[in-house]
């Protein structure tokens, strides 16, 4: 979009609105419409949501997830298991398990996983504050809930050197096949992982 067709604050919204992910230069002079056309419904509580977003919200200083509060809702929540602590890559995986309702312990988000290709090393990440999380003592067991990627394997099984005689038992999810699955429509790698992953089954 030309400079001549509209206007610089115009132009810095539809370049600011590119830059999420999932939306080019196109897609996002076409939210920018949507959002113009809907000025008091959408755009107008957009904004001060935003800002509010960006004064308020932080993230945690024990698990790195974002909220309004030090620590964070989940770190502060009763009837949780002090001595597991769940390991996983981002917030939105964190918030994951959360939604499922499945696990009852603590969490901590390494931010990423290590990667020579983009250039993220253990530096780059929250990984020395979950050595001393679980040095401090009180931790039975840490689980890599990371994802099945050649980078989220390779950070699993750093941080997984780091941890060995910490005392704590150092485990990850099981990989294979999912609920409702069907063999026939499943990749070599998972079924793979599925088989190594088997176990007895009256468990």
């Amino acid at each position: 979009m030309s400079q001549r067709s509209a206007g610089p604050e115009l132009l810095r919204l539809i370049e600011l609105m590119a830059r999420l992910p999932g939306l080019g230069p196109r897609s996002a002079r076409r939210a920018v419409l949507f959002l113009l056309k809907r000025k008091d419904q959408i755009l107008l509580p957009l904004a001060d949501a935003l800002r509010e977003a960006g004064e308020k919200i932080d993230r945690c200083n024990i698990c790195g997830n974002f909220d309004t509060i030090q620590p964070c809702a989940v770190c502060q929540a009763d009837g949780r298991d002090d001595g597991i602590i769940c390991v996983v890559e981002d917030v939105p995986d964190l918030w994951a398990l959360e939604r499922g309702g499945a696990f009852r312990g603590r969490y901590h988000v390494l931010g990423g996983v290590l990667s020579a290709i983009d250039g993220v090393s253990p530096d780059d990440l929250n990984i020395a504050p979950l050595v001393a999380r679980v040095q401090a003592g009180g931790i039975r067991e840490v689980i890599l809930a990371l994802n099945a990627t050649v980078d989220g394997q390779t950070t699993a099984h750093y941080v997984a050197d780091l941890l060995e005689g910490s005392g704590a038992d150092v485990t990850r999810l099981a990989h294979g096949v999912p609920v409702g699955g069907e063999l026939d429509h499943l990749d070599d790698g998972t079924l793979a992982a599925a088989l190594r992953s088997r176990r007895d089954v009256k468990n």
